[in-house]
């Protein structure tokens, strides 16, 4: 550079100075590519786009949340009760009046509630461990009392708009299944009847079914069979209780007896006769029988040979003495032979008589319907001890109670009649078939 002229060299050393001032020259960065990948992320973008024109960076509208989320409906909020409940357990000796009072609710008020009548009246019959429910409103009036009668039944009372007292039984719907129960009898019917898996109640029920026909104290024999039909009630999966027996059969020393439930709520042969006939066998519960029909008895007390024209049944004190039959009261008084005795006119010129009562529950003229109690087992008169002598008597002549052929009831007729039967053979079918099955599966 030192041979050039002076000028040639100045012009160099300018666009030497003016080069490096461009290298160093602060530039603004170009972001189209950023803008471009952070669009993409949200867009899709035409490949040739890119060559053609740099993009604006996208417009994200703002979102309204309110209208991005979904809106659920309220769920309607349970109107609170306006009652204010008290509940109060019947204790030892409590009287309905001591529960009202307890509460806070006036004698008027439980008065008010017994007036209702007949719906209104088991609250008079409370046990302990019962309860009653009371609602009052804010001023404390009773709105409405509650009451379980049983697991069945329930009684609500409720103070209408003019301030009365409306009574409403709630009866709970059940389920209704029917089951089979067998068994042979070893030492007892009742024993029988628990290992079939009876309740009390339904060997019971059972014994009542065929009470004309078998003795239960005498004729029961081992070997003798029963099989029965029987409703079982539930509410839900929760068993809740017995119902009807619907069909029976009893084998009593080789004689078969069948029973089945009509419509009518009685109980019938397979051809439609009664099982329930005028008479009971027996006119009492008893454990057993101290001296029978014996024209030519030896008296107990007098030792003489007099005849003993009725059956001496023994049982407690106290237990109840039964009419055998409809009929009216002839005779409800005592001397010294008889004690407390009741005689009872029936029809067909019959007349039973009971005597040696401890209490007599009967007057004379009274109506009195079979089964209904008339007096009390004792021992009053010239006895040895407690029991009661019965007597059946047909046109003036003294028969055994225990061997009489007692009337029967009124038997089904026409359509009815025809209809039992065909239901009857069918379910003693079942039964039969039933029967076989379940004694073959007991060992």
């Amino acid at each position: 550079m030192s041979r050039l002229p002076v000028p040639h060299r100045l012009l160099i050393l300018g666009l030497l100075i003016l080069s490096v001032w461009v290298i160093w020259l602060p530039t603004t960065p170009d972001h189209s590519t950023e803008q471009l990948s952070a669009s993409d992320l949200l867009t899709e973008v035409p490949s040739e786009s890119i060559h053609t024109e740099v993009l604006a960076p996208p417009t994200v509208e703002p979102v309204d949340v309110a209208m991005e989320t979904e809106v659920l409906p309220e769920e309607p909020e349970q109107a609170a009760d306006p009652l204010h409940w008290q509940s109060m357990t019947v204790q030892r000796g409590d009287a309905l009046s001591n529960l009202f009072r307890r509460a806070n609710v006036s004698q008027q008020t439980m008065l008010a509630i017994l007036a209702l009548g007949d719906s209104t009246r088991t609250l008079t019959r409370l046990f302990p461990g019962e309860t009653l429910e009371f609602g009052l409103d804010d001023e404390g009036q009773l709105q409405q009392l509650h009451y379980a009668i049983s697991r069945l039944e329930s009684l609500r009372v409720i103070r209408d708009d003019e301030g009365r007292f409306q009574a409403v039984r709630e009866q709970l719907e059940l389920e209704t299944r029917t089951q089979y129960a067998a068994a042979t009898i070893r030492s007892s019917f009742w024993h029988a009847g628990l290992d079939a898996g009876l309740s009390n109640n339904q060997i019971m029920a059972l014994a009542s079914i065929f009470g004309w026909d078998i003795d239960f104290a005498l004729d029961i024999r081992a070997g003798d069979s029963f099989t029965v039909l029987f409703e079982r009630n539930y509410n839900g999966d929760e068993f809740i209780g017995n119902g009807k027996i619907l069909a029976a059969q009893f084998t009593n020393q080789g004689r078969l007896i069948q029973a089945v439930r009509h419509s009518d709520g009685h109980y019938y042969k397979p051809d439609g006769t009664s099982m329930r006939q005028a008479f009971l066998r027996a006119p009492v519960e008893f454990t057993r029988i101290s001296s029978n029909f014996n024209p030519r008895r030896l008296h107990p007390v007098t030792g003489r040979v007099a005849a003993h024209n009725g059956i001496d049944y023994v049982a407690p004190v106290g237990t109840p003495i039964m009419a055998t039959g409809d009929g009216r009261v002839t005779a409800s008084t005592y001397n010294n032979l008889n004690g407390n005795y009741v005689f009872i006119q029936h029809g067909n010129n019959i007349v039973t008589k009971y005597l040696h009562l401890s209490r007599r529950q009967v007057r004379v003229g009274d109506r009195v319907r079979q089964g209904q109690v008339i007096g009390r087992l004792g021992a009053t008169g010239r006895v040895t001890g407690p029991h009661l002598h019965y007597e059946f008597v047909v046109n003036g002549v003294h028969r055994n109670p225990r061997t009489v052929q007692l009337p029967q009831a009124q038997a089904l007729t026409g359509a009815d009649k025809t209809n039992f039967i065909a239901q009857a053979t069918e379910v003693l079918a079942e039964l039969q078939n039933q029967q076989q099955q379940l004694l073959v599966a007991v060992p």
